[in-house]
């Protein structure tokens, strides 16, 4: 099955710091462009950062910008979310996913170009 594998969740205080990873196991993520997305209970899934294939492109959604940073390491196939200021309103079951339709992140996240979602990883922001 071909599907990415998120980690690095946890629970955290106001304040604190995650890293969280996005890896694969059956194809390349320099293919593709990554988005992380979340979702909190009882709402939508957000889209809140992509990075590009290869042409350095990222994207961050209001609510996380100046806090979120968005990485790649092609020599680990892998893409990490940094999370600094982490605040409750940032609990959240955590997915990262490829993109099939684009390679570069314009400046907006389209939920439905984005395939091989993994099962995602919690993070829970409280004192």
């Amino acid at each position: 099955q071909v599907q990415v594998v998120e980690s690095g969740g946890g629970l955290v205080q106001p304040g604190g710091s995650l890293r969280l990873s996005c890896g694969a196991s059956t194809f390349r993520l320099d293919d593709y462009a990554i988005g992380w997305f979340r979702q909190a209970p009882g709402k939508e899934r957000e889209g809140i950062s992509c990075i590009g294939s290869s042409d350095g492109s990222t994207y961050y959604a209001d609510s996380v910008q100046g806090r979120f940073t968005i990485s790649r390491d092609r020599s680990k196939n892998a893409v990490y979310l940094q999370m600094n200021s982490l605040k409750p309103d940032d609990t959240a079951v955590y997915y990262c996913a490829a993109n099939l339709m684009r390679t570069h992140c314009p400046g907006f996240i389209i939920r439905h170009e984005y395939s091989y979602w993994g099962q995602g990883t919690q993070v829970t922001v409280s004192s």
